[in-house]
């Protein structure tokens, strides 16, 4: 099977490495890549939001699956293109990945399905969003209603930040605060059947002890030894199933990856989001632990063959993803600083990189190219181990002005310790 990416970050990457160690794959091809891609794909120049380039490169290649990695693409119908042209396609149509483009679609979606979230208001004008942000008090939750590459939620206890983040925005969701741990979970679909992955969690704030700005992401890892066993059962059935029936009965069934982001709240589980597509940092550490081959189950969603599907295999491991980011991440990064040490890294037992903005400049060195650079991600017996091995392999990473978190983990880690 040949197969397809489009993207170029680490996402992108980690869906590409498990593409090539999988048996039934012949040749890997991702447009337009990175640095790092490179090692594991052929890469290609591409607008990865110009479907007609797509579809003509993924014609030229002969693709037997085609895997749109980001939102943007599949948000302006690069994946409804593809599939005029006849080829199978992993990732939902634009109407349907409006699940991800506008909150205020969701929010729809979510109260037609049943599925519990936060209470909310979409707000348009100045005093709507007054009106909204004294409804619910502190701490205050604003969304941007569009995509905004995971940096358009705020969520502040200062009423001025969070009107300005508003009044910045042309339409916003505003919405009651959800406490409770928050749980990233996947599920692959073909538009009718829904196959649940692993749960994970990722780490949005900037610094240590979540404290800064909301970023993409800064880390994330898998299992989960404090969740409950029955928690993704009980998503499946309260939250994707219907989820996905609800759309199929609107006339736009969505197929591909559907990602909730979930808090765990006195009062249950709720919704806090959802992304019509893989999500980065968590898929470095779902894919790290996912033992059935990766092409297969992607080209069974595509085809509408998920019913088919074996049961999903994993490791009894963890795994760990770290991100490093560039000088003033998540402002206006600095780019262009050549990154050095990425086979001492990679030399780690259990460690490898995954690279998310990089490029090679003129003099083909390898340099950074975006506000999240690498994401170093380890695997291992438990959390410490995984732990330990990611943040050695950080170590040995060299970016003038990078910075990191260092408490990836470390919560789960303790706690999975004293309890055995």
């Amino acid at each position: 099977m040949k197969v397809l990416v489009i993207g170029g970050g680490a996402r992108e990457h980690a869906l590409c490495r498990s593409l090539s160690l999988d048996p039934g794959v012949t040749a890997v091809h991702c447009a337009p890549g990175n640095a790092g891609i490179t090692e594991v794909a052929e890469t290609h120049p591409v607008d990865a939001q110009d479907g007609a380039a797509v579809a003509a490169l993924a014609t030229e290649l002969g693709a037997d699956l085609v895997v749109v990695g980001p939102e943007a693409p599949l948000v302006a119908g690069v994946a409804d293109v593809l599939r005029e042209h006849g080829f199978p396609v992993f990732g939902p149509s634009a109407e349907a990945a409006r699940l991800e483009g506008s909150k205020a679609f969701a929010k729809d979606v979510m109260a037609a399905a049943g599925v519990p979230t936060a209470r909310s208001y979409v707000c348009t004008t100045p005093t709507e969003t007054d009106e909204a942000l004294d409804a619910f008090g502190a701490p205050y939750v604003v969304k941007d209603d569009g995509l905004a590459a995971g940096k358009g939620v705020v969520v502040t206890s200062d009423v001025a930040v969070a009107r300005a983040h508003a009044l910045a925005c042309d339409r916003v969701v505003i919405e009651e605060f959800l406490d409770g741990p928050e749980v990233s979970l996947f599920a692959v679909t073909d538009g009718e059947t829904v196959l649940p992955l692993q749960p994970a969690q990722d780490f949005k704030r900037a610094l240590d002890g979540d404290e800064g700005p909301n970023t993409g992401g800064m880390g994330a890892y898998s299992p989960l030894p404090w969740a409950d066993p029955k928690l993704v059962d009980e998503v499946l059935q309260t939250v994707l199933q219907p989820t996905v029936d609800e759309l199929r009965r609107r006339g736009t069934p969505f197929s591909g990856l559907l990602y909730a982001g979930l808090a765990l709240t006195s009062r249950g589980v709720r919704v806090i989001e959802f992304n019509a597509r893989f999500g980065d940092p968590e898929t470095q550490v779902v894919l790290a632990r996912l033992q059935t081959p990766l092409a297969g189950l992607l080209l069974n969603a595509a085809t509408g063959r998920l019913a088919e599907q074996p049961p999903l295999r994993w490791s009894d491991g963890a795994a760990v993803t770290v991100v490093v980011a560039s000088h003033n991440y998540p402002g206006t990064p600095r780019t262009g600083d050549p990154i050095e040490g990425l086979d001492a890294a990679a030399a780690v037992e259990g460690a490898y990189v995954l690279h998310a903005g990089t490029r090679r400049d003129d003099a083909g060195r390898v340099v950074s190219a975006g506000g999240r650079v690498l994401s170093v991600t380890a695997t291992g017996d438990d959390l410490d181990t995984a732990r330990e091995r990611a943040y050695e392999a950080v170590s040995r990473v060299r970016l003038a002005g990078s910075h990191h978190r260092t408490d990836i983990a470390a919560k789960a880690a303790q706690e999975a310790r004293a309890a055995r």
